[in-house]
């Protein structure tokens, strides 16, 4: 046996067939829901998988899922994982030339996607030269474009469910498509080895990893039931679908719902005596804590005992107003990326006051990007991690070579966060250098000026950018999204506000009120949006 996810997943399931492994609410509010076993998973996805190879497809081709969450997402991978098959997330919000770029960059030979996308799958696909098996999950609407493809019911009731695949390997890959809102999106190559231990934690998150492939099945045999994740994040997003494994990896019960809905998040919570939430920054807590103060308040959310956030930071306000209204959940402001997997958590004093301050691992650095050694204490560098990363980005050898280099005779992957560490090692991260603002010579990172802003009792949300300024080279705009009802404050209300709280020249020169702040599905920032309603603004 190896560090084969797949191989992995297999091996949990000999140990816990009869025990529940996934719920999926397909439209919140109408009842509708699936569940799977452990053994009806597995066999779900042999299904799938078994099909791939019987259409043509090979190991090491690559398939993209075009898909909301669902029970077919999860399935889908797990048949690529099974048949050797490279699986790769597709972003559902994109149109026909990004899904065009996406198609072709990541070479994909097949498709699976949900019917509503079947009028920009139709448009991109003939210029996807490469694409040959598309499956089409669900029926399409009356009127939609006509797509040659496989129905997704049909091929699963065909499938066979028994196993029989061949010999997998430690070297099989997982790619995870990132970014996108500052650029085209990069294809981040795993090995899934190097991803079991990075991102999922080594089948231990929070302790000691497992030290041989076989102890994974060996803990979940001698472990209890009880603990129910649940991933509320798009699972196109890498975050999502690796706390699903991590799920998996403990033999617990994963749940999912088709579409982030906060109030029916809270409602299965109750009915499903959820224990762990994963979501993406206050985008998606404060959706949460908004029906906790109001229509759910009496709704009972005893069992949960951890809400975690990766990809974007919880600002103190939020932490405080949702601590308040669950006392006995931690909150965990994680630090990672599709690029490191796990790095850390944001220690207790992290805030406004003194930043986002993270414990990071023993793998992870701050280095000089010139030199790449280690930066003294107090001083900016970027945050680089050693040992378990990935391969580089799919059919890019210039960023790879950018991004990910070689030292003492370990590979290095140099993250795009700037930050400083102090003498007991505790990591201050100041935010991403390519959306550094410089500001009549000095660096203002865009992070800290929103979670400044966000203790304003008026702001609901908020993004910074920097906009063109003939005097000061740029200068710190706010794109600000007001709670419902407040009164819309000044420029001046707001830099008083913040006074306190940030340096002079980090505060706004430029106040944007917006109808609403536009994010990812999982709630990242789009900066790029934030900068161009600025830049239109202060024509």
């Amino acid at each position: 046996m190896e560090y084969n996810l797949a191989d992995l997943f297999e091996s949990v399931v000999d140990v816990v067939p009869d025990r529940e492994a996934l719920v999926y609410v397909d439209h919140p509010g109408t009842g509708a829901e699936r569940r799977l076993t452990y053994a009806e998973l597995d066999a779900a996805a042999d299904r799938v998988g078994h099909h791939l190879l019987d259409s043509g497809i090979r190991p090491g081709e690559h398939l993209g899922l075009h898909l909301y969450n669902g029970v077919e997402y999860l399935q889908t991978v797990l048949g690529c994982l099974k048949a050797r098959i490279v699986p790769v997330n597709v972003n559902y919000r994109y149109v026909e030339e990004e899904l065009v770029y996406l198609y072709r960059d990541a070479d994909l030979v097949a498709l699976v996607f949900d019917a509503e996308f079947t009028d920009r799958v139709a448009a991109a696909r003939p210029r996807a030269e490469r694409l040959r098996h598309l499956i089409r999950v669900g029926a399409p609407a009356p009127g939609a474009a006509h797509v040659p493809c496989a129905e997704f019911a049909q091929l699963e009731a065909a499938g066979s469910p028994r196993r029989g695949f061949p010999a997998r390997s430690p070297d099989d890959q997982f790619i995870i498509y990132t970014g996108g809102t500052t650029g085209m999106p990069k294809g981040v190559m795993w090995r899934q080895e190097d991803l079991f231990f990075a991102g999922l934690g080594g089948g231990a998150p929070t302790g000691e990893p497992v030290k041989k492939p076989e102890e994974l099945a060996e803990r979940v045999a001698a472990g209890g039931t009880g603990i129910t994740f649940f991933p509320t994040a798009p699972l196109m997003h890498g975050t999502s679908t690796l706390t699903a494994f991590i799920g998996f990896n403990f033999g617990q019960r994963v749940v999912i719902h088709r579409k982030f809905v906060p109030e029916e998040v809270l409602r299965t919570v109750e009915k499903e005596k959820v224990s762990s939430i994963s979501l993406v920054g206050d985008a998606m807590l404060r959706p949460l804590i908004d029906a906790l103060s109001g229509p759910l308040r009496h709704i009972d959310r005893s069992s949960l005992f951890s809400v975690s956030s990766s990809g974007a930071v919880l600002s103190d306000t939020v932490r405080r107003q949702f601590q308040d209204l669950v006392p006995n959940a931690m909150l965990l402001n994680n630090f990672g990326s599709s690029e490191s997997g796990f790095n850390g958590t944001a220690t207790e004093d992290s805030g406004p006051e003194r930043g986002f301050r993270v414990r990071v691992n023993a793998r992870t650095q701050v280095v000089d990007p010139a030199t790449y050694e280690p930066v003294a204490a107090g001083e900016a560098g970027r945050i680089a991690q050693c040992g378990h990363v990935p391969l580089g980005y799919y059919n890019d050898p210039v960023k790879t070579a950018a991004t990910f280099f070689e030292k003492d005779g370990e590979r290095w992957v140099l993250l795009g966060d700037m930050a400083t560490v102090d003498e007991e090692g505790v990591v201050t991260v100041l935010g991403r250098g390519s959306q550094c603002i410089n500001t009549g010579g000095e660096k203002v990172y865009p992070e800290e000026v929103e979670q400044a802003l966000k203790s304003h009792p008026d702001v609901y949300d908020v993004l910074v950018a920097g906009v063109p300024d003939p005097q000061w080279g740029h200068h710190v705009a706010a794109v600000v999204q007001l709670r419902e009802g407040a009164a819309r404050p000044s420029l001046e209300d707001i830099r008083a506000h913040c006074r306190d709280r940030l340096a002079g020249y980090k505060l706004p020169r430029q106040l944007v009120i917006t109808e609403s702040v536009q994010r990812s599905p999982s709630g990242k920032a789009d900066y790029r949006w934030a900068r161009e309603v600025a830049v239109a603004a202060d024509r």
